[in-house]
């Protein structure tokens, strides 16, 4: 026999030796216990009853902890006209730090005192809630014998689950919550911890049976449109073709086709749902409260817990609600852990019906119109055309672009022209120093007129050498004369034709030195252009001659020009990593005032008409076949 039963026993028989008032006391307090309506009045009843069951208690005094604070205070005494807190105070403190039942003759506590042969004792049990100590219960007893005092501390043990009772009951919200989360937690880490899912759940189910006090706990999973037992508490071999691992695969189905937990029996205050599998199930099994909880990731179902109780027990509210708390959590858990388990191949084809599923079913329609307007899309691209261009770089230059450069070495005098001028033909742009020149020519003048006596005075002497000698000294100087006179002509630089200036500004080299032939301007006309186009080496193969065009500029890009094709030159030249070629084009409008030569824009060459799919894929094809051309051996 257990401790427990003998204890019940010696109060069973402590009850009916007892005298008929007394037993009467007795009646009247467990009627008064069974219908408390308070914290108090549970306490004051209770301890009334544990007086009467233990006997001989002089005094007694009930201290639990207060809701949402960790502090303790008397809730109930016996006598209540007579109770002396002050002396069990040693005795509960100290039960309360060292978490254990005391029992302490009464005078110990002094030092070199000296003890009754019969001396009374206190005792003190504390009460313990999920390990730890909210309360304690202490009394003043008379002295007995030794086995007459286990007896008693087993009383108070056995007694104290009532307090454990009305502790939870009363419980801060907050901290029944803490205490929920931290339940779940619990669990959730017991079925993580085990490598292989049936043993995880087995674990799980095993561990949340034993923590809730259900007779039974059990894990399905779905499997098409059935449901597969996969675990069962406190086992590990299961028949599953027996008639109740049948009945409650049944009950997880008739969950998960409503999509809500389902308690039973009901409350009457309870959303009416669908219970025949339930109550089938509680028939079979003998359960007195069965509650099964769908496991639902996403709104997809994977399985379902069924938890059964014995008689007297059934699922109160905040059960429900930790076991709700639960298959929230181990929901995405469990799938995560079926993906695991599963191939590439299987795990692709339960995506896709996923997929699928979310695609045709309710809800989602946020999934429903982007898959609406990516098909959508996808047609458009497929036979939709449009013309196929090229596109690149373009500027303008003159068709014919002259250099003006310095005709002998000098100084610059004036500049009356810089870069983006417009002149006309013979309009001076700039004039060099002369200086020089005249003096050359005056002086070659002076030579020439005294080689011009020298000569009359020989022929007038008829000396036939010296007359040889001076006229070719005559010619000489004559020649040189003549330099010096064209050069002199040549010093102003006057323009060739009708243009624009593109290059050239001599305002800031007034008084410098020049070279001969050394650049002075560029002129280019104002009525003949053409378009320079540098298209990349990977489009230039589509580009022909006679193919035409648009042009449009950066300093006008709401103005398109069309261009045609003229001439494809077969060199390239090299910039920033890339290679270009140069396309020649002409302006088909012929010219236009807005247009002047080193003018940059963007021109388009339309090459024919393909589908939009085709071009906006152009280039990654083509660097696809090109990287594979290169990788393969």
């Amino acid at each position: 026999m257990s401790a427990t039963d003998s204890s019940l026993a010696g109060t069973a028989a402590r009850e009916a030796a007892a005298p008929q008032v007394q037993r009467t006391e007795i009646d009247v307090a467990w009627r008064q216990f069974g219908a408390a309506s308070s914290a108090e009045e549970f306490c004051r009843h209770w301890l009334a009853l544990q007086c009467h069951a233990i006997a001989e208690v002089q005094r007694a005094l009930v201290v639990l902890q207060q809701p949402g604070s960790d502090t303790f205070a008397p809730l109930a005494s016996w006598p209540e006209e007579r109770v002396s807190r002050s002396s069990l105070t040693e005795v509960i403190e100290r039960a309360l730090r060292e978490g254990r039942g005391i029992v302490q003759p009464v005078g110990s506590g002094g030092a070199g005192a000296t003890l009754p042969e019969q001396p009374d004792y206190q005792i003190a049990y504390p009460i313990r809630v999920d390990g730890r100590v909210r309360g304690v219960v202490g009394l003043d007893i008379a002295w007995r014998e030794a086995p007459q005092l286990q007896a008693a501390m087993r009383q108070l043990q056995w007694g104290a689950g009532w307090l454990e009772v009305l502790l939870r009951r009363r419980a801060d919200p907050v901290e029944a919550a803490r205490q929920r989360t931290k339940l779940t937690l619990q669990l959730l880490a017991i079925f993580l911890e085990r490598g292989q899912l049936r043993e995880a759940l087995t674990d799980l189910a095993t561990e949340t049976a034993t923590r809730l006090g259900c007779d039974r706990v059990l894990v399905g999973l779905t499997h098409g449109n059935s449901v597969r037992i996969e675990a069962v508490s406190h086992t590990g071999q299961f028949d599953r073709h027996a008639n109740l691992i049948g009945a409650a695969a049944a009950a997880m189905i008739e969950a998960l086709d409503q999509r809500e937990a389902i308690v039973y029996p009901q409350d009457r205050d309870a959303r009416p749902v669908v219970t025949l599998a339930h109550a089938e199930l509680a028939q079979l099994s003998g359960a007195e409260g069965i509650a099964t909880v769908p496991l639902m990731r996403e709104g997809r179902a994977l399985g379902a817990i069924t938890l059964e109780r014995g008689a007297g027990l059934r699922f109160d509210a905040a059960t429900l609600e930790l076991l709700e708390s639960l298959a929230s959590m181990l929901g995405p858990m469990l799938a995560l852990r079926l993906e695991q388990g599963r191939g590439l191949a299987s795990q692709a084809a339960a995506r896709a019906q996923g997929f699928w599923a979310r695609l045709v079913g309710p809800r989602h329609a946020g999934l429903k119109l982007g898959v609406g307007v990516l098909a959508a899309a996808v047609l458009f691209l497929a036979f939709a055309t449009g013309d196929y261009r090229v596109g690149a770089e373009a500027r303008i230059e003159g068709k014919v672009q002259r250099t003006l450069t310095a005709p002998f070495q000098g100084y610059v005098k004036e500049a009356l022209h810089r870069a983006g001028d417009t002149v006309r033909q013979g309009e001076v742009l700039a004039r060099l120093d002369d200086r020089d020149l005249r003096l050359e020519q005056a002086r070659l003048a002076a030579q020439r007129d005294q080689l011009g006596r020298q000569y009359r005075e020989a022929m007038a002497k008829r000396d036939r050498a010296q007359a040889r000698i001076v006229s070719a000294q005559l010619e000489q100087s004559q020649a040189q004369l003549s330099l010096v006179e064209e050069h002199l002509a040549r010093t102003e630089v006057v323009a060739p034709f009708d243009g624009v200036l593109v290059s050239g500004d001599l305002t800031q080299l007034l008084g410098a030195p020049l070279e001969r032939g050394q650049a002075l301007f560029e002129i280019a006309p104002l009525d003949a252009y053409r378009v320079v186009l540098e298209v990349d080496e990977h489009r230039v193969g589509d580009v022909r001659v006679e193919q035409r065009g648009e042009l449009v500029l950066s300093s006008d890009p709401g103005q398109h020009f069309p261009i045609l094709v003229q001439k494809i030159t077969p060199v390239s030249t090299a910039r920033e990593g890339r290679n270009y070629f140069r396309v020649e084009a002409q302006l088909e409008a012929g010219p236009d005032p807005r247009l002047r030569p080193g003018m940059e824009g963007v021109a388009k060459v339309t090459v024919d008409e393909r589908h939009l799919a085709w071009i906006w894929t152009r280039e990654l094809v083509n660097w696809l076949r090109l990287k594979a051309w290169a990788w393969t051996p």
